[in-house]
């Protein structure tokens, strides 16, 4: 059984059913689906950039990422409808819970100048959606062999009500959070 996993059955049930007051233990809130996403932009005049970005996306995830393309046509951007422009990976289950474990222990910590992973960005129903704006702080990418630096947005689904629920799993499961200046 995964590291993170095993954390969230002994201590982080525990703990919410102490704070939260859950008289049962499917109450308690879990991750439910890790979603990663990258776009690129500049995929519209030149096609290797994409074919990176999902390479990159694979030896991250492990999983092999679906190409994403345009919903609508912006001729600013010179972006027709149906354009693949970027990649998304959905992880569930032992590769959710092992990617999060990597993503906590490993590539967070690696990140320059971190102060914390912003307490904002919930959605009000316990999900959180946070940014990385280089892909190369996981230790699966070689910085030599990367072409451009590309970001990525990961979001967390969980089962939680709301987001003071989300903020505690994902407090108790170990994500570094800015502190708060009262």
């Amino acid at each position: 059984m995964n590291r993170l996993k095993e954390k969230y059955r002994k201590e982080v049930i525990p703990a919410l059913m102490k704070k939260f007051g859950y008289k049962n233990i499917h109450q308690v809130p879990r991750p439910e689906k890790i979603s990663v996403n990258m776009g690129v932009g500049m995929a519209t005049q030149n096609k290797a950039l994409l074919d990176n970005a999902v390479k990159d996306m694979e030896r991250i995830t492990g999983r092999k990422p679906i190409i994403t393309k345009a919903k609508k046509s912006i001729s600013n951007f010179k972006l027709r409808q149906g354009m693949p422009i970027g990649c998304k990976v959905t992880l569930r289950d032992e590769v959710m819970y092992e990617f999060l474990d990597r993503l906590i222990s490993i590539t967070i910590p690696r990140i320059r100048d971190f102060k914390g992973i912003p307490l904002e960005a919930f959605d009000g129903r316990g999900n959180y959606t946070f940014g990385i704006k280089e892909q190369t702080v996981f230790p699966e990418i070689d910085i030599e062999k990367s072409d451009v630096i590309r970001g990525m947005n990961i979001t967390i689904n969980t089962t939680a009500r709301n987001d003071e629920e989300g903020r505690e799993l994902l407090r108790e499961l170990g994500l570094p959070f800015q502190k708060q200046n009262d």
